[in-house]
């Protein structure tokens, strides 16, 4: 079986990670926004939207999309440093509420995050 760093995905199951990884990036910083700024549920503030598209824009130049699950999991953080920041707070707020929210959603970006984890240490491992 191929490590984590080694799997090359069809084009096809890369772009269905891409999205997913989007719509959980899109549903926290709707969570984040609903009740830090007390927009209307599904619609986002100024600040936020600019946050959400800077997330997408990100999202789909990523050239290591096709071995990685989530920005977490990768080893080369794109975002600028404000951008990185604001994501962080917007996901420690976020992320325990999705349970709530989106409980599928989170239960299997959880499993898929621990499982790349494990896959990355594993990989580590044995390149010693």
């Amino acid at each position: 079986m191929a490590a984590a760093g080694d799997a090359r995905r069809p084009a096809a199951a890369v772009e269905a990670r891409r999205a997913r990884e989007q719509e959980v990036v899109s549903q926290m910083i709707g969570i984040w926004c609903h009740a830090r700024h007390g927009t209307a549920r599904g619609e986002l503030c100024d600040e936020c939207a600019e946050l959400e598209a800077y997330a997408r824009a990100r999202s789909e130049r990523c050239p290591f999309m096709e071995t990685k699950t989530f920005c977490s999991n990768c080893s080369v953080h794109c975002y600028r440093a404000e951008m990185r920041e604001r994501i962080r707070e917007v996901m420690r707020f976020s992320g325990p509420r999705m349970l709530l929210h989106r409980p599928v959603m989170a239960c299997r970006h959880v499993v898929e995050s621990r499982r790349e984890k494990k896959a990355i240490e594993r990989e580590m491992r044995d390149d010693r």
